[in-house]
């Protein structure tokens, strides 16, 4: 079981803005630029969010939009709705099922597992409505590649958590979670532990990869071209930690 601190930690949030970002780019060296132009580096211990936007365009993960023929399936429930069909199609495609689909709401078990809205499919942030974005095909592979990157380029060795934002049942609005993680674990276990009182924790199982993606979505915004962030003062616990591990298995899902 990992060393949990005693102590409540202070922790540092700090925005990494960077330019644009085409298929074929270098996240690591894109981040390299973005470091030294805002004269910032990494340090032990910090921990690196990245918004998966960026991550899905460096990877080519673009679909622009007038090359999308849509179904009829989709055209169908767009007219209904008022919504792209072609945005649609895409959505439907990249979902393994369909958890619900009413009063112009679809929500989608991806291919990666998430639950979430359109498959993650998203035109904001991409070139004002000509093209939209999909999940990376494997985000725990692309965090592992990045972080692989940016030990071999800072000799530095940090956890990369790569995120996007879900809407969550029975609760309004949005925040980011944790789709692809590399170099931590993704939980802090106190299961076993005693509290201040003497009682001895069951089920206390903190999924500190998503709240660590929804500290780094409150520095990174929506609207701010801030895509990155560097996560300061936490103490995690090294590991081959992956997003897939925040999975509830079906068995163990009282929704399903």
């Amino acid at each position: 079981m990992p060393h949990i601190p005693e102590k409540a930690a202070e922790l540092r949030a700090i925005p990494l803005p960077m330019g644009a970002i085409v298929p074929s780019d270098s996240i690591v060296e894109k981040i390299s630029a973005a470091l030294k132009s805002h004269r910032l580096r990494l340090l032990v211990g910090d921990i690196l969010v990245l918004k998966h936007k960026i991550v899905s365009k460096a990877e080519g993960r673009v679909v622009a939009l007038g090359d999308v023929k849509a179904s009829p399936a989709a055209r169908r429930w767009a007219k209904a709705h008022d919504l792209d069909p072609r945005v649609s199609h895409l959505a439907l495609a990249e979902a393994r099922r369909i958890v619900r689909q009413r009063n112009g709401v679809l929500i989608t078990e991806t291919r990666h597992g998430w639950i979430c809205a359109n498959s993650g499919v998203d035109v904001s942030n991409v070139d004002g409505g000509k093209s939209a974005v999909l999940l990376p095909a494997d985000a725990d592979r692309s965090a592992a590649n990045i972080r692989r990157g940016l030990k071999k380029k800072f000799r530095i060795g940090i956890p990369v958590i790569i995120s996007d934002s879900f809407g969550r049942p029975w609760r309004e609005g949005l925040t980011d979670v944790a789709i692809g993680v590399a170099g931590m674990s993704v939980f802090r276990d106190y299961r076993g532990r005693r509290d201040g009182f003497g009682y001895s924790l069951r089920v206390s199982l903190e999924a500190v990869a998503d709240e660590l993606a929804g500290v780094a979505g409150l520095v990174c915004g929506k609207l701010t071209g801030v895509p990155a962030c560097i996560i300061r003062g936490f103490i995690f616990a090294e590991g081959r930690g992956s997003a897939k591990d925040l999975i509830r298995p079906a068995a163990r899902d009282l929704f399903r």
